[in-house]
């Protein structure tokens, strides 16, 4: 908004040409994000505890966790509205990129959200039944890949050549009926891992921060044609603009662990995890960095393949042996660490290292070609 009232102002007043300047409306955006979720946080935290929308605690979860029970959740509509808030004030809000990136975190926000409100006001500990949450996850997975495939935001470009990270010259075709399968998994997978991984105070969120500025920086780069052929990377006009959305989704993120650090006096809930677990995905499809997903967002990663190998392993060996046995203490990864011992705190800085160090890595990619 801001760029389309005050850039056309630069031939006039010329320190409005600062908004010509993606690179300014980036740090705008990002202190923006923070400031927001700053404000907006106090006021919804109090307005959660007035209406009385305090976490279920599992039973099967630490021990640790269950003083927890009752304090506030749904704070991810901070993240949200803070997010949604800088990019549209921000970023070029007619550039296709900055529209489906903010669409996908409004969507996935609301399916968020219904599965907390089942929880925390119709007392459902399971919340929105798991197959209807996948179904919500693709549908909207089907439609973003479906426009894609037939309505590319850069033209003239094949929707189904994705990069493949460390290779310069290496592109991977994908089937185009494939495609949209593609694209559902990855919106699905994506979200999921991060609404898995946040089961501590601050952990979700300060590695949701990690990743988003990471991707921040590839949009940025993938939008200029100099920086983008020189590093090898696919050259997309207009990309440039997702760089604001990045850095304000790390922004809000970042605001929101003022909140949520421990102990923390508000959770994110689904409506938060889901939504920015989504919105990461649907950041790499666009950007065609869908496999350095699975680098700079490695933890998420790990935290999803955890539960997976726990529930796989649990399962055939009740099968085979009659009695179920398990890989890890307590899945996900989190909570095994948790049982080993260690404090939450130690546990979330440390996982926060490791997001900074798969951060770095992805980063590397750039001259690792």
């Amino acid at each position: 908004m801001l760029y389309h009232l005050l850039a056309p102002l630069a031939s006039d007043y010329i320190l409005f040409n600062l908004f010509n300047y993606i690179t300014f409306r980036v740090v705008g955006g990002m202190a923006t994000a923070i400031l927001l979720a700053f404000l907006m946080g106090p006021g919804i935290i109090r307005q959660l505890t007035r209406l009385r929308v305090g976490q279920v605690i599992r039973t099967e979860g630490p021990e640790t966790h269950q003083k927890k029970a009752g304090t506030p959740t749904m704070g991810g509509v901070v993240i949200l509205a803070a997010t949604v808030t800088a990019a549209l004030l921000w970023a070029d809000v007619t550039n296709p990129y900055t529209v489906i990136a903010v669409v996908t975190l409004i969507a996935l926000g609301g399916l968020g959200f219904l599965d907390d409100y089942l929880k925390v006001v119709r007392r459902r500990t399971e919340g929105l039944v798991g197959r209807y949450k996948l179904v919500g996850q693709g549908v909207l997975g089907l439609g973003i890949g479906a426009f894609l495939l037939f309505s590319p935001p850069t033209g003239g470009l094949d929707p189904n050549v994705t990069q493949l990270p460390f290779f310069a010259d290496l592109r991977l075709w994908i089937w185009p009926p494939l495609f949209v399968p593609w694209v559902m998994f990855l919106v699905m997978g994506s979200s999921n891992a991060v609404n898995l991984t946040d089961g501590l105070d601050g952990l979700a969120g300060g590695l949701a921060a990690i990743a988003a500025a990471t991707f921040g920086v590839f949009a940025y780069l993938e939008g200029r044609v100099d920086t983008s052929a020189y590093l090898g990377l696919t050259y997309l006009p207009g990309a440039g603009e997702l760089a604001i959305f990045c850095l304000a989704l790390s922004g809000a993120t970042l605001g929101f662990l003022w909140f949520n650090a421990h102990p923390a006096a508000v959770f994110m809930g689904d409506t938060g995890s889901l939504a920015v677990g989504g919105a990461l995905g649907v950041v790499a499809i666009l950007l065609k960095l869908e496999f350095l997903l699975a680098i700079a967002g490695g933890v998420f990663v790990a935290e999803a393949v955890s539960v997976m190998m726990q529930v796989g392993w649990f399962k055939y060996t009740a099968r085979r042996y009659g009695q179920g046995r398990r890989i890890f203490k307590m899945s996900p990864l989190h909570h095994h660490f948790e049982k080993s011992g260690w404090s939450e705190t130690k546990v979330v800085i440390r996982f926060w290292i490791l997001g900074v160090l798969c951060a770095l890595i992805a980063l590397s990619t750039l001259k690792i070609r």
